[in-house]
């Protein structure tokens, strides 16, 4: 029997030496764009970032809907660009731990192949875990700081990081069927989602994007320099602010919405100790603990 073709297009040796993949995909999970800003950001921080592999886009994309983009340099040459899914490897500052980031677009054609080809990317790289960072419009008032819900798939990882277990059942997107796919592949998957103000989702967003890095970092010991987001975190409540105090009504409304954040519990637990038991999980697993699946 005739193997698959792959869809992966290779751009740099396979190493097995990092074993957490970080990604994230423009589309209806990315909310301001403050995912795919935020794992944009690592790939730029990082002390190395090598240009591992991308997924071909002629399978995936309707291009009435995601056009390539034509181009002319300085010395008059067209040039054509598709639309791009590409995988980094990266050495974060302060760490000689390597990291895998992928950021691109969500597919609108054939999501269990394109999985498929994220599975083979982490797989080949060592990955045994995949983190999923997404952006949702939701009930949260600006004046605060955004919410972040995370869970795993796999169930010893969600109770030892304290996590929940994705239980959503009905019609999914592009990230549910990515997640239930990549755990039947044997990945451990971990979903981070900020909750974005619903009346403001206009890209970009620091306060998003800041929130999802501090709660990866938490998660995983990864370096994510969160902080160098504060000052435009800052100007983007004050540009909030601005607007919001010519309206009583939606003051009134920003005000309900605090009441709720302040008697809710945190979304995730806290401590520097998640880390260590992710890295210990990580230690003791090949890869998930059970047979179940999971997606949002």
């Amino acid at each position: 029997m005739n193997e698959a073709p792959s869809h992966v297009d290779w751009h740099a040796d396979r190493t097995a030496a990092s074993p957490i993949l970080v990604m994230a995909l423009q589309g209806l999970f990315d909310i301001a764009g403050a995912a795919t800003d935020a794992v944009d950001h690592l790939v730029a921080k990082a002390d190395t970032k090598v240009h591992v592999a991308s997924i071909d886009p002629e399978v995936f994309f309707d291009f009435t809907q995601e056009r390539p983009v034509v181009s002319v340099d300085s010395t008059g040459k067209r040039r054509l660009t598709w639309p791009e899914n590409d995988a980094w490897r990266l050495t974060m500052p302060d760490t000689s731990d390597e990291v895998l980031a992928l950021s691109g677009i969500e597919p609108h054609l054939r999501w269990r192949t394109f999985s498929e080809a994220v599975g083979e990317i982490a797989a080949e790289s060592g990955a045994r875990l995949v983190v999923t960072l997404g952006a949702m419009a939701g009930l949260a008032p600006h004046t605060r700081a955004l919410g972040v819900v995370g869970s795993a798939s796999d169930a010893a990882l969600a109770q030892r990081l304290g996590l929940g277990r994705p239980s959503y059942q009905g019609p999914t997107g592009l990230v549910g069927a990515l997640h239930v796919r990549l755990h039947e592949l044997g990945l451990a998957v971990i979903s981070l989602r900020v909750s974005v103000p619903h009346y403001v989702t206009q890209a970009p967003n620091a306060e998003a994007t800041r929130s999802l890095l501090a709660r990866l970092e938490l998660v995983t010991g990864i370096r994510t320099d969160h902080h160098s987001f504060d000052d435009d975190a800052v100007k983007w409540r004050a540009r909030v602010d601005a607007a919001v105090a010519d309206d009583p009504q939606m003051q009134r409304y920003v005000a309900q919405l605090e009441d709720q954040v302040d008697n809710a519990p945190d979304l995730l637990p806290d401590g520097d100790a998640i880390a260590a038991e992710l890295q210990a999980w990580l230690r003791d697993n090949d890869g998930p603990s059970d047979s179940g699946t999971g997606g949002d």
